[in-house]
């Protein structure tokens, strides 16, 4: 039986939201489209579903670009979190990484932070290293996706506890398939989350206290 910490990787593990910053590359009018769906999406008004390929598609990203990304997760990096995970590890902690961003990007920061499984999306690339789209049978890139890997990890993991830490309105649905869902506002702080969260806290190293 097992402890598990599943946490966000946007707005939270760093101080990025990964698809808006490759809106960025685009120029300002993608990036304020992009970054507009992105807060519809994250504020708990608008559905994943509708929001996730559209911006997909608006950007094209390539593979390059999404490596950039990943080296800019790291440079973000909140700056409590390599500690404060060492300490969760230690004190018998699994930690998963779940987000609706994207696989190829958040794994360079996961190695930095020493975790080993991200539940995420992943996208696909031509040979050339052009978008080719993603794989639609990851959940994170639906509505309540996060809540149908969280109870596959309890049930891979028979966990006793299961918490959800994030910012956005898909980390705040989990609450019903978390024990605990701790909302998360050193970047962003989402009405709609600090309403409803269980716990909030404003850095991850008051997350020790808050897991007892």
């Amino acid at each position: 039986m097992s402890k598990l910490l599943l946490i966000d990787c946007d707005s939270t593990l760093s101080a990025l939201e990964g698809i808006d910053e490759l809106g960025r590359l685009r120029g300002p009018a993608t990036f304020k489209a992009v970054e507009d769906m992105t807060n519809a999406a994250m504020n708990g008004g608008t559905p994943m579903e509708a929001i996730f390929a559209k911006r997909l598609d608006i950007i094209q990203p390539t593979k390059a670009e999404l490596e950039s990304i990943g080296a800019l997760y790291i440079s973000t990096v909140e700056p409590t979190a390599v500690a404060t995970l060492a300490q969760l590890h230690a004190a018998g902690w699994t930690i998963i990484i779940v987000s609706g961003g994207f696989t190829q990007a958040i794994r360079p920061l996961a190695d930095f932070l020493g975790i080993a499984r991200v539940e995420a999306v992943v996208l696909k690339f031509k040979a050339d290293g052009s978008y080719a789209g993603f794989d639609e049978t990851c959940p994170t890139c639906r509505t309540k996706g996060k809540n149908e890997v969280a109870r596959r990890l309890r049930a891979e993991f028979q966990a006793t506890t299961v918490v959800m830490v994030g910012d956005g309105a898909s980390d705040l649905e989990v609450k019903g398939d978390a024990d605990v869902m701790i909302g998360f506002g050193r970047y962003t702080q989402r009405p709609k989350v600090l309403a409803g969260a269980d716990q909030f806290i404003t850095s991850l190293d008051q997350l020790p206290a808050c897991l007892g």
